[in-house]
Parts: structure tokens; sequence; C-alpha cells
């Protein structure tokens, strides 16, 4: 409900009447924007007194009131003058350049006037000028004019008012505004971008608001850009003052031909002014109707549509003038026939209402005719006379344009009011007014709605970039990547994903080393030479990309976790270096890193991160890598399949994954195979025993590590002593609490009635220094000779510490990579050469001297040869015809791969098997005695990759 305002009674019918129109057409304007008139209330009886004509008076006076409160913007008019003239342009000033008398309560901000304030100093330049000079020549005073227009920059001054207010509006000027919402940003994108971007964004928004300042302040050359310029250099009116540089010289584009347009037609305004100033009727005329036509295009830009402030949604009632008593003395009737004369001539429609009294003996009509010529010393005849009528017709153009002679006010609605009506008093009706509502234009695009939006969109702003820092590995406010993320909580945070972003590095600041000759090359080293060598392929060129996924980080401090991740990026490396550098295939391969966390306990949230890689890199052919087994690696394998990505797995020895998915190409021998190679030799142990007796120890499920390569390793121990002759004893777990807690279980079969001759330990390389210790201090092992077997994890280790092996226990265990039996011996020399350019010196140490390369502990885990010879299987099968193939084409051909010339034999996903003595993969069964630096190591016996004749007990004697 609108609230009141103003209330009041009519004095009489008359009163009610104009009231009630006057509501209307302002209330109306909302609704359809009716024309506005000039509407001029008179006593019908030109003899009525002094006293009707007051009462005439304040009927204006009364409808002025009941809307000087209610946000419609009204201006009270009393000209003041010498003459009519003089009053009327003081008036049309009074509306331009001083407030409305609703400028502090209004609907919207207060009117602006450009057009008037650019009048106001062509007049402002030409006073000086004549003041100064008391006349001179035409073309001096003209250059006069415009050099005091360049010193006011083409824009009269304003009055200036010292109050509080003032001084509070000028401290947040919309450049202060900006300036500061500008400083904001800027420091918050200065935390979120680089620093080179951010000193490009803050370089591009300085420039940008010095131009707009510029624009907005500037004189010359930039005048032409003003919109108070344009309609000055383009309006229709003046174009007949200035010929020699028509409307159409006016351009966006074309400074120099608008600047003179400017020019000539300020030259030919202030010409005039001065003539007006002179005493020149027409002058005058001229003078006061282009006032008139500036403030009416102000107003009615003030009112237009499409603007980006909506300000046509937020001014929904007209200006409205009062002119209490107008006369043709006071300059009242004078602004009403200019106003009329304006819009007879003009167009465009604007918002103007106007309510004026007259006095009952004035007679409202049009501004007397001007003479046809005006008097001028040496009137000239014949030809040149004609020129001389025709210059003047140009001259008069503008003005004879209005139509002054017509018999009518077009825009002039007269109310002729009775005199019984001015005096009928019974009708005492009540008079209300409600305040005019902002519209929800004016919410939501205000200042304050627009600093709210502004403050909220930096304050959202800042905290998504914190959710997004928080959120991904690379995540700020412009520039976030979202391939991979942060996992886990703040204490054990993992970068997991994929590394597609160059601010995205697993191993930044890894200083983890290779061991051996590779003693120097940190994991970070590795993962640069990675993106240097995706760096040097041309957009050109044709490549294709393989994703190796594998344990880049771990959650504590102890580098060694991630030895695996580094050994197998290094045969990853190894393998894209020779493709790209040594043999120069055609096809390059480019290679991206994909981390599945700290013993690949995230690796699904790493292959998605995969998957979405994929979708939109068609060059992406498959992934190297996941080589843990894990309680994720059947959904891992899943996802890849039907992602269309073939998976060439590096260590994973799981039996059932070959088997259930058909896009799974492992090149590790699978832990029924691993059994089978040591079940040869623990069948020959049991043969030198009676009632041989054993016991299998595994890793207790469900302890967070999702392990199921010591559950897979468990069963397939356990049939292999089975077959070899052992009686089985119960099976034994042990659990985890930061690490193996394997007292309790040591004890129970340590203490047993029987103690076990053989041990299948079914756990991890890391528990196996607690286990060995064990053995060798519990009562009822440490004097008894004991055999332990175990899988091919035990690889990882060097068996240094001297607490490794127990002096009483004899290791079996097997090995994936078989160095010694591969072909391509040249491969060892060939890596070495390669990774001693990683070097931060340039070189590093020398292969270990009178023994084989590959003994040398840069190779000795297999960890490197096997990554190695997977990427080069992938890579087979994805540039096969020297041409980059798509990830299905590459899993189809996957298995015709025959790579015969690879460190550990011939790399094939070609042959079926037989049975699992025919296998295909690489294999070695090693014994390890004595503890210690003086471990021993010893090759029972193996076979390469390939087709081989299969292990039998002769092969592998204990």
């Amino acid at each position: 409900m609108a609230r009141e305002v103003w209330r009041d009674s009519a004095d009489n019918e008359a009163a009610s009447a104009v009231f009630h129109l006057m509501q209307q057409l302002i209330d109306r304007y909302r609704v359809n924007r009716p024309v506005m008139p000039l509407v001029v209330a008179q006593a019908a009886d030109a003899g009525a007194g002094p006293e009707i004509d007051a009462r005439v008076e304040r009927l204006v006076h009364q409808v002025h009131q009941a809307n000087e409160l209610r946000r419609v913007p009204v201006r009270l008019l009393d000209g003041d003058g010498a003459t009519p003239y003089e009053a009327a342009l003081d008036m049309v000033r009074t509306l331009s350049e001083k407030p409305w008398e609703t400028r502090e309560n209004a609907q919207y901000k207060p009117f602006s006037f450009p057009r008037s304030r650019l009048l106001g100093a062509v007049e402002q330049a030409t006073a000086t000028v004549v003041e100064q000079s008391g006349g001179g020549a035409e073309g001096v005073r003209e250059e006069r004019i415009l050099e005091q227009l360049s010193r006011l920059r083409w824009r009269a001054d304003r009055p200036r008012r010292g109050t509080w207010w003032d001084s509070l509006r000028d401290s947040v000027r919309p450049e202060t505004f900006v300036g500061a919402l500008f400083i904001a940003l800027l420091s918050v994108l200065f935390g979120e971008i680089d620093w080179l971007l951010t000193a490009l964004v803050a370089a591009g928004a300085l420039i940008a608001l010095a131009v707009a300042g510029l624009l907005t302040r500037a004189a010359p050359p930039l005048l032409w850009l003003r919109r108070a310029s344009r309609w000055f250099a383009t309006t229709s009116s003046l174009a007949a003052s200035s010929t020699g540089y028509p409307s159409d010289g006016w351009s966006w584009f074309s400074p120099s031909g608008s600047w003179r347009v400017i020019r000539a037609r300020a030259a030919a305004v202030a010409e005039r002014v001065a003539d007006a100033g002179a005493g020149d009727e027409h002058a005058r005329q001229f003078h006061l109707e282009l006032r008139v036509q500036a403030l009416l295009e102000d107003l009615r830009h003030a009112y237009r549509p499409h603007a980006l402030d909506w300000r046509r949604s937020k001014r929904t009632v007209p200006p409205v003038v009062f002119l209490p008593r107008a006369t043709q003395d006071d300059g009242g009737i004078l602004l009403i026939n200019a106003i009329n004369n304006v819009r007879s001539r003009r167009s465009e429609v604007d918002p103007l209402l106007l309510l004026a009294s007259l006095p009952a003996a004035e007679i409202m009509r049009h501004t007397p005719p001007l003479r046809p010529e005006r008097p001028g010393p040496g009137a000239p005849t014949g030809a040149s006379g004609a020129r001389a009528r025709y210059e003047r017709w140009v001259d008069d153009l503008s003005l004879g344009q209005s139509p002054v002679a017509a018999a009518t006010l077009a825009w002039v609605l007269r109310l002729p009011l009775s005199t019984e009506k001015l005096t009928h008093e019974h009708a005492h009706a009540q008079l209300v007014t409600y305040r005019v509502r902002r519209t929800w234009a004016w919410w939501v695009m205000s200042r304050a709605s627009i600093a709210l939006v502004v403050v909220g969109s930096l304050l959202g702003a800042f905290l998504w970039a914190g959710h997004w820092r928080e959120t991904y590995c690379h995540g700020p406010l412009t520039d976030r990547n979202t391939d991979a993320i942060w996992a886990g909580a703040d204490g054990d945070r993992e970068c997991v994903g994929v590394a597609t972003a160059p601010d995205v590095r697993f191993a930044r600041g890894n200083d983890l080393e290779l061991n051996g000759a590779g003693k120097g090359i940190t994991f970070d080293r590795i993962e640069r030479a990675i993106r240097e060598e995706n760096a040097d392929i041309e957009p050109g060129d044709r490549y294709v990309t393989v994703i190796y996924a594998g344990p880049l980080t771990s959650t504590g401090r102890d580098r060694e976790e991630t030895r695996k991740g580094l050994e197998e990026l290094t045969g990853v490396y190894l393998q894209q270096r020779a493709v790209n550098k040594t043999v120069r295939r055609s096809v390059k391969l480019r290679v991206l890193t994909a981390n599945g966390g700290e013993d690949m306990l995230r690796q699904l949230t790493a292959v998605r991160k995969i998957i979405e890689v994929a979708e939109r890199d068609p060059t992406v052919v498959g992934v190297v890598g996941l080589g843990r087994n894990t309680d994720e690696s059947d959904d891992a394998a899943a996802l890849l399949r039907d992602a269309g990505l073939p998976l060439v797995n590096t260590t994973n020895s799981s039996s059932d994954l070959p088997r259930r998915y058909p896009n799974y190409f492992g090149l590790a021998a699978t832990d029924e195979e691993q059994t089978y190679a040591l079940g040869l030799v623990a069948g020959q142990i049991a043969k030198t025993m009676e009632a041989p007796h054993s016991i299998v120890l595994s890793r207790r499920a469900r302890n967070g590590d999702k392990d199921r390569y010591t559950a897979e390793q468990r069963a397939a121990g356990k049939e292999m002593l089975r077959d070899a002759g052992f009686t089985l004893g119960r099976d034994v777990e042990y659990g985890l609490a930061g690490g193996a807690s394997l007292n309790a279980p040591l004890t129970t079969i340590c203490q047993a009635e029987r103690v076990p001759d053989a041990l299948y330990f079914a756990g991890r390389v890391e528990d196996v220094r607690t286990l060995m210790r064990g053995l060798s201090e519990t009562t009822g092992c440490s004097d008894r000779r004991m055999t332990v077997f175990t899988g091919d994890d035990l690889t990882k280790s060097t068996f240094s510490d001297s607490t490794s092996i127990a002096t009483n226990v004899t290791l079996y265990h097997s090995s994936l990579a078989p160095l010694d039996r591969g072909k391509n011996l040249g491969f060892y020399g060939d890596a070495h050469r390669t990774l001693r350019a990683l070097h931060p010196e340039g070189q590093v140490t020398s292969l270990a001297s009178g023994r084989p390369a590959y003994e040398d502990e840069l190779f000795a885990s297999g960890q490197t040869v096997i990554a190695y010879s997977a990427t080069a299987a992938l890579y087979d099968a994805a540039a096969r015809g020297d041409a980059p193939r798509s990830a299905a084409e590459t899993w189809a051909t996957l298995h015709t791969v025959d790579l015969n010339n690879m460190p550990t034999g011939t790399i094939s996903f070609s042959r079926a098997r037989a049975s699992v003595s025919d296998n295909v993969h690489g294999l070695n069964i090693v014994k390890v005695v004595r503890p210690g630096p003086s471990a021993e190591r010893t090759l029972v016996c193996g076979k390469p990759a390939g087709v081989a004749p299969p292990l039998t007990a002769k092969d592998c004697k204990p």
C-alpha cells in the first residue's frame, strides 16, 4: 500500500478538475507513457478581476504542493530578467543548471544535462571574449571563442558548494569507487593467478581506467565521442548554420572530420549568442529555442529505453514544470511558445509536462512573427542580392521551420475555466496524493545493489577460490585445473589425478634419488624431464599420449614410499626418450603422469580423472602402470574398459584380472605362475624331510590398505605347499598398527606344538624386516632352521640392513623381471647414458664394474625395466605402421604385439597359454641367505618373457 504524502480539499470545481487531470497524466505515464502537453489554465472571462486570477494561480500552486513530496521531479519557475527573452532564458537555465526540488528524494538519480552544459560553455566563452574585446573582427573573435572553449574543456563551470554532503559525495565519486573495486579485485587476483598474468591484468585495467577517465573529462581530441558533442554535430537545427560541414561529417571513426563539424557549429552558435546579447531579435529567438531543444533532448535522454542503467524502468513519472503566473513580460509565454515551436519542429517526443496559469487579460498566441528581412547597411541588388537572399534564408532556416505563423499552438492544452467553476465552493472534494514507489529496477540496478553484487561477487570469488584451492591441486580463481584434486585429510593430503597443467607436478620437491648408478637423479628431475620431452613436441607433429598411473606421492615424510613410482616413471621416460630422440620415430610419444596416491589407495579417483582427460584428448591411447593389486583394481580395470582404454599393467600379479578384463594386458607373472615355480623348489625341499609341516602367515584383511595382493598370495601359497607335500597348519594373520604387528603371531607359530618347517609369507616387503627379526629372536624359531617362501614383492628390497635376514632362515622369492635372460643387454648402457644427462653435475656414478650392468641397483628391482617394456608395448600398438591410432584401435592391436628384443625377453600378448607352466611372462626364482650386507642372492632358476620351455624341478634346484 502506497504511503499518503499530501491531503487537501479542492477550493472549487475547477481546481478539482485540473488536479485530477494532472494526476492522471503523471500516474498513467508508467502504464502507457502518454504524450505530455503544455497545460495552460486561464479564466475564460477576459474581464475577470485579480481575485479570479489569484484562484487560477493558487490552483497551480496546489498541484505543485501535491506532487512535491511524492518523488515526482518538479520545478516551480519564476523568470528573472530585464526582458522577456532574458527571463525565459533564465528559466531554461534554471531547469538545466540548478537542482530540481525533488533532487534528494527522487525515483532515480538527478537529471544530467550534458547538451545544456555544452551550450552553457559556448555562452560562457562568448561572454568572456565579448567582454574582453568589445567586438573585433569576426574571424578573430571566432578563434578566441574556440580557444576559450578549450580552456573550459567545452563545459560550463558548475557552482561549487561546500557542504559536508558534497564532500562525502566527492569521496565516493564513480572513479574513486571503481578504483577501490579495482584494488580489491586485484588483491584477490594476485593471490590466485600467476604474477605475470596479474601484472598484465593490472596494466590493462589501469589503461582502461585512464582511457575512461580521459573520455569523461578531456576536451579535444576526444570531444567528438561525448553524447553532447554528437548531438551538437548532428542535430538538424544547426545544419543551416554550418553548411560547409554537414551533419554526415560526424563519425565515431573520424575524429578530424567530426572535430571540424563541432568547431564550425560552435562558432556559428557563438555568433548567434553574441548577436542575441546585442539585441538581435532573430538571434534571441534562435538562442532560446536552441537552449530549449537541448533541455528537451537531455530530458528525453534521461528517459530513453535500453540504457544500461535501466533508467526508463526506474523513472515512471514525468518531469513537471510549474509556471504560477505566465505573462508576456515575465517570459512565461515566450518559454511556452519556445517549447511548442521546438516540439513542432522535432519528431522526438520528450517527457516534459508543464502547467501554467495565465492572467485573464493575457492573450496566448504564437511568438509574434519576425520581420522577413533584417535591415542592414548597403542592401545588395541584382545577382548579388539573390545570393544575399539565399544566405539570409539559410541563416533563418532554423527559425523558418517553426510554425510561428500557424493559427494554433499544437502542443498547448488550453483550459478555459469559467468563473462559475472557479467560485463554486460547495464541492469541497478531498484531494490526496501518494508516494510514487521505486520500481524493482531501482533496487536491482542501484549503486547500492551493484556495490553489494560486486562485494558479494568478490567475497564469493574469494570463498570459491578458497574452495577450489582446497579441492584442486591447481585451483586459482581464473585458471583452475580440475584433472588433479586434493584427497585425504589435511595431515595426509595427496594430490591425486592427472597432471595436465604445468603447475601440477606430483614429484615437485621430491629429492628421492635413484639407486646405484642413478645416484643424484631425483624424482623431481625425472618428472621434469618428461615435461621437457612433451614440450619438444611441435604443434604440427603427429603423436600419441600414454598416461602412466602409479604411486607418485606419500602421506608421510618418508620419501622412500615413492620409490616404486620413481623407478617405474624412469622406465617410462627412457622409452619416451628413445622414441622421440634416439630412434626418432615419425609418431612421437607424449606422456602424462597420473597419481594413484600412496600404495595406490586412491587409484579409482585417478582412473576417473584419466577417463575425463581421455574424453577431451583423442590422442590418449591407453594407460601404463596401476602396478599394485588392491581391492580397487577390479573396478579400475572395469572403468577403463567401459571408457574404451586399454591398460598395460606393470607389476600387478593378479591371476584374476587377465581372465576377467579384455582390456587388461599384464607384463608380470601372475600369483599362480609364481607359486608354480616356487613349488618346484618347495617340492624338492619337502622330500628331504619327514612329515614336512608348513604354515601360511598373511596380513589380516581390512587394515585400511585395501590390499588384495596378500589375499591372492595366501590362496596361491596354500595350494602350492599342499601340492609340494607339506601339511598345512592353521593360518596365522597379523595386523597393522603403525607397522606390522608380528609379536603375537610369531609367538603362536614358534611356541606351537609343531613348529613349521616352512613358512609361506603372504605379506608386503615392508613387513619382511620385522618378520626376520622375530624369527631370529622368538623362542622356538631362533634355533630352528626354516624356509620362507614369498612372492615378487621382495624384489624391491636390497637386504642391506643387518637384521633383514635371520641366520637360520633361507628365503625364496620370485622376481618378475628376469634381467639376465633378455637379449637386449645394450639397453642398460643406453639407459645409463640417457640418465647421465639429467644429473645436475652432468655425470652419474658408473655402472658396477666386474659384474653385469643389469645387476646394478639402478635396475635390480626390475621395475624400471618392466615399465619401459610396458610403455614400449603400448606405443608399438598405438603407432603401428607409423600412423597414430585411436584408443580403440590400440586396444585391438595390443593382441598382436610381439616385441622380441626387450631386456627381459619377448613381450607378447598374442599367444594363448595352455597351462600355468606354459606362461609367456618372464620369471626368476631367487634364493637369499645370510644376514646384513653380506646377504647372498642366488638365482635358482628362471625363464625369459615369451615362449620358452617351461620350468621343471631339474631347473630349480634348492
